[in-house]
């Protein structure tokens, strides 16, 4: 019979060595959650970036608890892991998803564990005993962990909904799925307009501000907007989470904003702040399809990154957000399409450009130069350079050419090919 004292030092010896692989872990789990529960994943760069944090922070104590000899009862939860639970309170994801995930992660450790401490040549009774007292430990550090992170969930839950803009939130939930077609109480509940034509957006932050009331901050902006259009009444403002906001303006008349005037309005705000806006459209039903058509957009968007532009408009890349939904496969294929134009340095970028607006003036070298406010022949020239870098004329696949190139002018380097 294995003495505990021997069973707990190789325990901990293992430990430290797989202490230094936590970063490699963190990546294997995230990998595993995106075929296993996709939609943890395939979310905004910063709730992402959270739950990485509450993998690496979880990992890492466990480890230590082995290390160390701690006690997994008198463990608290990492700080990462209880704010990633609250934030999937905020956004509706079912509770059952957060318990899966912490389940899929200690069966994938646990896993990883076996495969080294086979690879160290123990012998069979160490071994078993090894494993056995990790399964024990593991468990009850698991099981501590999960209240706690669900007590949070679920206390954030609560708080949401208590929430006045919560509460709307809720309402609009149910508009959006088709559960409530009553006109009159859902615009007393919601105090916004659903007859006439609707337009909405989403404003968020990409990443979390330094300080600051963020939702309010987001509220602004949409006010801001909505100044300057048609409206009949204030926007709606509803919170998607604390870092984002579904918006809808109740217009007189069916009309988007310019894109200059959105642009100056983030002009004046963190940086960091982005905007996407869908069509007008009628009714509740014209409700929700300008809202499926700013989330299009806002997918797009979260998928480019940092290098997306700030604001963009289901208009102008409603067909892009098609193609987006695999940016790797995007980016090949503007790749294919472009050659070496898609090449991501400034003087490529002078070329697309010029290119782009060409194509969209009809081909004409005149009416671009105008556009571009550029000599007739300096066009010519860069239009030129362009062909040669695509390595065939302009005309040859323009249509995938044209998509290709406001791909680029949109998404950066998300889908060019750097030095």
């Amino acid at each position: 019979m294995l003495e505990e004292a021997v069973v707990g030092e190789q325990v901990a010896r293992l430990a430290t060595g797989l202490s230094g692989q936590i970063d490699e872990l963190t990546a294997d789990l995230v990998a595993l959650y995106a075929r296993e529960l996709p939609h943890l994943v395939h979310d905004d760069e910063s709730v992402v970036s959270l739950l990485s944090a509450s993998l690496y922070q979880n990992i890492d104590t466990a480890l230590r608890i082995f290390q160390h000899g701690i006690d997994p009862a008198r463990v608290e939860a990492p700080a990462a892991a209880m704010e990633y639970a609250r934030r999937l309170a905020q956004r509706g994801t079912p509770v059952i998803d957060l318990i899966r995930a912490y389940y899929l992660g200690q069966t994938a450790i646990l896993n990883h564990a076996l495969h080294e401490a086979t690879l160290q040549a123990y012998d069979r009774e160490l071994l078993g005993a090894m494993m056995s007292r990790a399964l024990t430990v593991t468990f009850e550090f698991i099981d501590r962990v999960t209240q706690q992170v669900v007590s949070a969930y679920q206390e954030e839950r609560d708080r949401w909904l208590l929430n006045r803009s919560a509460v709307r939130a809720a309402r609009v939930r149910a508009l959006l799925s088709g559960g409530s077609t009553e006109v009159d109480a859902s615009e007393q509940a919601l105090g916004h307009r659903l007859r006439g034509s609707q337009l909405a957006a989403i404003v968020w932050f990409s990443a979390e501000p330094e300080q600051g009331n963020t939702l309010g901050a987001l509220e602004t902006v949409a006010t801001e907007i909505g100044e300057t259009l048609p409206t009949t009444g204030p926007p709606l403002v509803v919170p998607y989470d604390a870092l984002c906001a579904w918006v809808w303006f109740p217009l007189e008349r069916p009309v988007l904003p310019e894109e200059d005037h959105l642009r100056k309005v983030l002009g004046h705000t963190d940086p960091k702040v982005r905007l996407v806006v869908g069509d007008p459209g009628e009714g509740i039903e014209g409700f929700r399809r300008s809202h499926r058509q700013a989330v299009r957009v806002h997918g797009l968007a979260t998928a480019a990154g940092e290098d997306c532009d700030r604001v963009l408009t289901f208009r102008d890349v409603g067909a892009l957000s098609l193609m987006t939904s695999d940016m790797a496969a995007a980016r090949s294929w503007v790749v294919d399409t472009l050659g070496a134009l898609a090449a991501d340095d400034e003087q490529h970028q002078r070329m697309r450009e010029t290119l782009r607006v060409f194509l969209e003036t009809g081909g004409s070298y005149t009416a671009a130069a105008a556009r571009l406010v550029m000599h007739k022949n300096s066009v010519q020239y860069r239009v030129r350079r362009a062909e040669e870098a695509l390595g065939r004329p302009v005309g040859e696949h323009r249509l995938d050419v044209e998509l290709a190139l406001k791909l680029c002018r949109r998404l950066g380097s998300a889908v060019l090919v750097g030095e």
